[in-house]
């Protein structure tokens, strides 16, 4: 078989040339280059498919067929295509400078890459939502397009990280991209930018290329309203190539990232607020005044009309709860209240939805629905473990009886102030605050049933007098400042009542300079792993617990072998008032060899003892929480 084409086609149907082996070192069965995957025509989904040669003359007449199309395949995996991403990772870790070469600055190469892609005309026409922020930019992304959503537009949502599948960045219409569209994008945007890679320019490193896939998305699927999310900062960040939003907002701000964007509150704010464009309005929350004093002087040089978004009240509601859990999600969600009204009537769009007939201080029935429904993953996220049910059930149906002795409380906090917000959530949940929650988990039973985007919910009551008993499993990154987070996480907790048993700390599965889908194969490595910042973490936490440093007769060498044995399924049921140290030996913590030994050990203490309830509370990082989510769906 051999293809040739002389031109572009309309809409970016299909075009292949320059049959080298050098343009693409990614594929697995031909090493040739596709310079435009279809992404205007549905039928054309020729990842997994045949394309018969009609379908290649009603292409035009700039394609010579020279035989029978088919058998023809693109011959790119999913797999391939994150080994092609993890190929863009300029960093072994979080923290190390990024050095990508070539001649131009950072938003530079990223109008470079735009031109390229013949982009750049039309990322005005995608009526950006421009969101930075510290804390909540994700919830607050989210509670945007859902209420838009359900305002009847089409929507694009592009937020980061993602937690299993790197498709969870990209959601049109409130659900991950589809496998087979997203490797059309992929290697269409792959092609044409390695086809143009220069000395000067190089190829983007992952996550300016994952921004530029995201233009790429929203523009070919015609979005009404695209809501960006910012990936690190605001000034420098690589969504700030957007030069005309509708509409900015900015977040609750507080210390993280420090290494970035500075060590205090005034530089943070400063690269947040540089997503300020000239007389474009924006919104945010209330901010200390340290951080204020900075928003309001930037909007003041560019003419910025910028209002205080007010947090939304529960009796705005109409007796709906949040979908978000958390009292601080009023926060965020006053703050998307502010930016999707801002939108519509900039848009010209509140008019025709609602003729001027809402009230101000009534919120149109379309926000109600998307504020109640919005969902992400990794945020107050419950999550019964169904493998410890005594039946076998379809993870795409939802179970009737109760079951589900291990519950996994999921909250990727990872800076001081939103662990305090996580210790808050956790405690009402466990204790059943029904304020806090967005079902009735004092009564009920909550089941979560795996889906692209979605989760659904089934309730069940509770069996009664079941022994409950919290536990913590715990990762951070060594950027981050243990000595800051664990503390609060304590004293926030025990302030309501909420005491660990044990706590579990346990390396990530996941690594910094790898992408990794949910269908990846678990590494080989992950048994083998450096413990030795996880003992940093366990001797901290027992001296948080006992007031003392503990364990100090040991060394590291002794440690190391005896993570390498499971504790025994005793160890989780011990009183935690019985939580002394003895003999210099740790009592209220263990180091884990790896994860997936972890939830297995977790998964057998539960079936050893069916009369406790085990509640685990997973934080510190994103990258943990997802690894949990990952070993739970499969």
């Amino acid at each position: 078989m051999l293809v040739y084409a002389n031109s572009y086609l309309k809409c970016g149907i299909f075009g292949v040339s320059h049959f080298h082996k050098k343009d693409c070192h990614f594929s697995i069965r031909r090493t040739w280059s596709l310079t435009c995957l279809p992404f205007c025509v549905d039928a054309l989904h020729l990842t997994r498919r045949n394309m018969s040669s009609q379908v290649m003359e009603k292409m035009g007449n700039s394609v010579v067929v020279k035989e029978d199309l088919q058998d023809f395949e693109v011959p790119y995996s999913y797999e391939t295509a994150m080994e092609a991403l993890s190929s863009l990772i300029t960093r072994k870790k979080r923290g190390d400078k990024s050095f990508v070469g070539g001649t131009y600055g950072k938003l530079e190469r990223m109008s470079e890459y735009l031109k390229i892609l013949g982009l750049e005309e039309h990322i005005d026409g995608l009526k950006i939502i421009h969101v930075a922020g510290t804390k909540g930019k994700g919830s607050t992304c989210t509670f945007c397009e859902a209420v838009l959503r359900e305002c009847g537009l089409q929507t694009g949502l592009f937020t980061s990280p993602h937690l299993i599948d790197v498709r969870e960045r990209f959601r049109i219409n409130g659900l991950d991209i589809s496998e087979d569209k997203f490797l059309q994008y992929f290697w269409d945007c792959w092609n044409q930018l390695k086809e143009k890679v220069t000395e000067n320019l190089p190829m983007p490193p992952l996550f300016q290329f994952l921004t530029v896939l995201a233009f790429k998305i929203f523009i070919c699927e015609k979005v009404d309203v695209a809501i960006i999310e910012v990936g690190l900062g605001g000034t420098k960040d690589s969504t700030n190539v957007i030069e005309k939003p509708v509409v900015c907002g900015i977040t609750s701000l507080g210390m993280d990232h420090t290494e970035t964007l500075g060590n205090t509150l005034a530089h943070i704010a400063s690269h947040k607020a540089g997503i300020f464009k000239p007389q474009i309005p924006a919104f945010t929350v209330p901010q200390l005044s340290e951080a204020m004093a900075v928003i309001l002087q930037r909007a003041h040089e560019l003419k910025v009309p910028l209002k205080v978004a007010p947090s939304l009240d529960n009796e705005q509601l109409n007796g709906l709860k949040l979908s978000l859990s958390g009292d601080h999600q009023f926060i965020n969600a006053g703050l998307a209240v502010s930016l999707c009204k801002c939108w519509l009537q900039r848009t010209g769009n509140w008019e025709k939805l609602f003729q001027n007939d809402i009230q101000e201080a009534n919120l149109p029935e379309a926000f109600l629905r998307g504020l109640s429904t919005a969902h992400i993953s990794g945020r107050a996220q419950i999550v019964y473990d169904i493998d410890t049910c005594s039946q076998s059930y379809n993870s795409l149906k939802v179970s009737e009886n109760p079951c589900g002795d291990l519950v996994f409380y999921l909250d990727g906090a990872h800076s001081p102030e939103s662990m305090e917000a996580c210790a808050k959530w956790f405690s009402s949940a466990v204790k059943g605050n029904m304020k806090s929650l967005s079902t009735s988990f004092k009564v009920e039973c909550l089941e979560e049933v795996w889906g692209n985007g979605h989760i659904q919910h089934a309730r069940k009551s509770m069996e009664p007098g079941k022994l409950l008993k919290q536990i913590l499993l715990f990762n951070c990154m060594d950027v981050r400042d243990p000595q800051i987070l664990l503390p609060r996480l304590v004293s926030t907790c025990a302030s309501s009542g909420t005491h660990f048993a044990k706590a579990l700390f346990v390396p990530s599965m996941s690594t910094y300079n790898k992408v990794t889908s949910g269908a990846s194969v678990i590494p080989s490595d992950i048994f083998n792993r450096d413990l030795s910042w996880q003992f940093n973490l366990q001797r901290l936490w027992e001296k948080i617990i006992h007031g003392k440093e503990v364990d100090t007769l040991l060394d590291m060498g002794a440690k190391m072998d005896n993570a390498k044995i499971l504790p025994p399924h005793e160890f989780l049921y011990e009183d935690a008032s019985h939580c002394n140290p003895a003999d210099n030996n740790f009592s209220c913590s263990a180091v884990m060899p790896s994860l997936p030994l972890t939830i297995k050990w977790l998964r057998d203490c539960v079936k050893e003892n069916p009369s406790v309830r085990v509640q685990v509370l997973v934080t510190g990082s994103l990258h943990l929480v997802g690894d949990v989510l990952k070993l739970l769906k499969r």
